[in-house]
């Protein structure tokens, strides 16, 4: 039987519920707690870097990029973590980005303990010299292509470029649910179809997604430049705010990752949930083109409250802090040791679509494949 969007969390939050205060217990959570904070010794990390850790070294506040409660499902994340240990964690409104200007600005005075954001910005990151080794409780069970071989970043959520749309307008005008990125360029989606440029994070996976589908490569972006520049003759639009439109029907189709999609088919008192369709995309060939775009976490270089940013991260990779990912329909890393629910989509499909790109290369091309997509398509 399908659970709706309230009584899966419902159902949820009741397990987690009998989950706190036995942390202890759990082979791949931090040893020693009771969830009232009655006890000051823990064990965190994995292999080489577990260590035995006090509560008395704990901030009454911990500092950590990006965890932020407009996304993810992060305060109940935060909250638990508190409840737990009784460490309240910021909400670190900024982006991946502005984190990493931030860390650049305050270069040799670090002001968080660590860094949670897209996967490639932990990668720079790291390169500039602003993380350090960390190896998480339940690293060993992170896929080797998610996280660095030095523990420098690890992923703990991947998200999926998918395609949103409004199944009652689809229907009106005779269309069927699209299996591909060719399905989109029929003159009846592009006239009101909506994403972003290859400037945002979502946008750059789009564009990325697109040209592996038609063939292509980060050697060759030739397809995708071509793509853009025929769905923009065809009336699409690049924009970042659609979801009001979306909403409306003023747009009957935009892109973006599945978890956004999901969020608003199930979460959106404006849309009726069988009106919302969300759905991965190939290419005509069998090429795959639904990129898996990780986001993890980083320990920081010269850091305060190390011991308790150690800790949050050993949460945040527990069964228990994974199953808050579920939540808001993002697909924790450890996802294969979970139930998902009915929501979702179908495994299979993610098995025809997705696939996934050597992120060290992409950190360092990053900037001139931005540029030659919007120059080439006149975005």
């Amino acid at each position: 039987m399908s659970l709706s969007r309230r009584s899966y969390i419902g159902t949820a939050s009741a397990a987690l519920a009998g989950l706190a205060g036995c942390i202890s217990g759990s082979s791949d959570s931090p040893d020693g707690s009771n969830g009232s904070g009655s006890s000051d010794a823990f064990t965190v990390g994995y292999g080489d870097f577990e260590t035995e850790i006090t509560a008395s070294e704990f901030p009454d506040m911990l500092y950590f990029y990006c965890v932020q409660s407009g996304w993810m499902n992060w305060p109940t994340v935060m909250e638990n973590f508190e409840g737990n240990y009784g460490v309240a964690v910021h909400d670190d409104d900024r982006s991946s980005g502005e984190a990493l200007q931030h860390m650049r600005s305050h270069s040799g005075d670090m002001t968080h303990s660590g860094f949670n954001g897209g996967y490639t910005y932990g990668i720079t990151a790291r390169n500039d010299g602003f993380t350090q080794a960390y190896k998480p409780k339940g690293w060993e069970k992170v896929p080797d292509s998610l996280k660095t071989d030095d523990g420098h970043v690890t992923a703990t959520r991947r998200v999926t470029t998918a395609v949103t749309y409004r199944k009652d307008i689809y229907d009106e005008r005779g269309l069927d649910a699209p299996e591909t990125w060719e399905d989109l360029l029929q003159p009846e989606i592009t006239q009101d179809l909506a994403l972003q440029t290859p400037q945002a994070a979502v946008g750059l996976a789009a564009a990325l997604s697109v040209n592996n589908a038609r063939g292509g490569s980060m050697d060759d972006l030739q397809p995708v430049i071509d793509y853009y520049t025929e769905i923009q003759d065809g009336g699409a639009e690049f924009t970042d705010n659609f979801l009001a439109q979306f909403s409306s029907g003023e747009y009957s189709t935009f892109i973006r990752y599945d978890y956004s999609g999901l969020d608003l088919k199930y979460n959106n008192d404006e849309i009726a949930e069988e009106d919302v369709g969300v759905a991965l995309l190939g290419g005509e060939n069998g090429n795959q083109g639904a990129l898996n775009m990780p986001y993890g976490y980083a320990l920081l270089e010269d850091a305060p409250n190390p011991e308790a940013g150690k800790l949050f991260m050993d949460y945040v990779l527990s069964l228990e802090g994974q199953q808050h990912f579920l939540d808001a329909y993002v697909r924790p890393i450890r996802s294969s040791e979970m139930e998902l629910p009915d929501e979702f989509i179908d495994g299979a499909e993610y098995d025809r679509t997705e696939f996934q790109v050597d992120y060290n290369r992409l950190v360092e091309e990053q900037d001139a494949i931005i540029q030659e997509i919007t120059r080439g398509a006149n975005l």
